[in-house]
């Protein structure tokens, strides 16, 4: 059995995460951080977990980390950079959900995140955690990127066009939704139910900080610098992302085919059949990514319209992922949820 600890416990991630372990058959959860919450009881906090998870919060500064096999970093950006090195030095592995090693450029990270890095050089040695892209590194990682949610829809949706070269790199377009749970649980106005609901907007038009994610993700594909305008939006739902994604070719192929190739062996994208719209229901609560290819007019624009659940392929689903892979167990072990409905 797995030994795991997860580092931030209380918020939407954080819950998500201990839902999947509680049922993994080869996981037993041995910690469960909070500084405002220790000494709760988790199921206090999260009665879906009552009978599930009997453990109560811990303080970090006492948890006994160091004895798990890996541990989980559900924490704010900026956390996880400043206890990686220890952890890791112990024989600890780590994936982290928020964004301290994702960015490979140390510069670019700072200037986004408004911080200075505590472990630069771990940065280089973290393996980016989206396993359709890097399954053979992540099985001998120490140290998981896990990437954000939405990166994670508009790499999935883009990597097939990127890797044919049959698109133009420079004029990559990402129209994206997400439901209000990616925001956190910590209480802002802009998220208040009498905000966001019965609403619809944009943000982060000039810039996002998964902007560079993205970049750094399609660029690498791509053997080049990608030009990408991402524009995020916030949905008047919990859970969900919706990427719609603009390209336009250069050459001609078959699409759907294209697609059904590049997915056919990956357990967690389904490739829709032709004029398919997939809806964020029809990925909530999996770990499913569905992806559905257009070309309006049968004219030179490619339209790719990829959804998942943003607290689970986008987030915890995809850490555990990770984590089956980087233990030599199933890959789909735990994660393979059926989507909930309604």
């Amino acid at each position: 059995m797995l030994k795991v600890g997860i580092v931030g416990g209380t918020g939407y991630t954080g819950v998500e995460l201990l839902r999947i372990l509680s049922q993994h058959p080869e996981v037993s959860i041995h910690a469960i951080t909070s500084r405002n919450e220790a000494g709760l009881p988790v199921a206090d906090l999260f009665p879906s977990l009552r009978g599930r998870v009997l453990l109560a919060f811990s303080d970090p500064a006492t948890a006994s980390l160091d004895k798990c096999d890996v541990v989980f970093f559900a924490t704010p950006n900026g956390i996880a950079m400043h206890q990686a090195r220890s952890l890791l030095e112990g024989g600890v592995r780590i994936i982290d959900l928020a964004a301290d090693f994702r960015i490979k450029d140390i510069a670019v990270w700072e200037k986004w995140y408004g911080m200075t890095h505590a472990c630069p050089d771990l940065v280089a040695e973290a393996v980016y955690g989206l396993p359709e892209i890097n399954r053979e590194k992540i099985k001998h990682a120490r140290l998981i990127a896990n990437p954000g949610c939405y990166p994670t829809a508009v790499q999935l949706g883009f990597f097939p066009l990127i890797e044919a070269g049959i698109v133009d790199l420079d004029h990559l377009v990402a129209d994206a939704k997400s439901g209000v749970s990616g925001a956190g649980r910590k209480a802002e106005v802009h998220t208040l139910f009498s905000e966001a609901t019965d609403n619809f907007k944009a943000y982060g038009v000039p810039g996002h900080r998964h902007l560079p994610e993205i970049r750094q993700g399609l660029s690498q594909v791509a053997g080049k610098p990608i030009g990408l305008t991402f524009v995020p939006h916030l949905t008047p739902m919990i859970r969900g992302i919706h990427a719609t994604l603009y390209a336009q070719l250069t050459a001609g192929a078959d699409l759907q085919a294209l697609y059904e190739t590049r997915y056919a062996d990956e357990p967690f994208v389904d490739v829709l059949p032709p004029g398919a719209h997939p809806e964020t229901r029809s990925v909530r609560g999996s770990n499913l990514c569905r992806i559905a290819i257009h070309r309006p007019q049968g004219g030179d624009t490619a339209v790719i319209l990829s959804v998942t659940d943003n607290l689970v392929k986008g987030a915890a689903g995809q850490a555990v992922q990770n984590m089956n892979l980087m233990f030599g167990l199933p890959e789909t072990l735990a994660i393979d949820q059926v989507p909930l409905l309604p």
